[in-house]
Formats: structure tokens, C-alpha cells, sequence
């Protein structure tokens, strides 16, 4: 038996990174969240695209 990992979720980034600008969850924990909504993926997917921010 494998495991497949779940699709990345944008919301539930987004609702982590929000929660910890409000104070309202420790960094570990918007880690910890941040994590299993898929971030790794996301970030290796935008460095596999060529993706770069842009500047401000």
C-alpha cells in the first residue's frame, strides 16, 4: 500500500498564512498546516515552471 499524497489546496495556504498574520497560530503551526495544504509541491512546481517573482 502506497501513499499518494493529497493535490495542493491554495485555500488552505491561504487561510494558514492569514491566520498567523492575525497572531492567531503559532509559526509551528502554520508550518505544520502549510505543509499538509501542499506548499512543497506548489513552491517546486513554480521553480520547475521558471517562475520568478516580479519585482516591485
Amino acid at each position: 500500500m502506497s501513499f499518494e499524497a493529497p493535490a495542493p489546496d491554495l485555500n488552505k495556504l491561504l487561510t494558514a498564512w492569514e491566520a498567523w498574520e492575525r497572531g492567531e497560530e503559532m509559526p509551528g503551526k502554520v508550518l505544520a498546516n502549510m505543509k499538509t495544504a501542499g506548499f512543497a509541491s506548489i513552491l517546486q512546481q513554480l521553480i520547475d515552471s521558471g517562475w520568478s517573482p516580479a519585482s516591485s
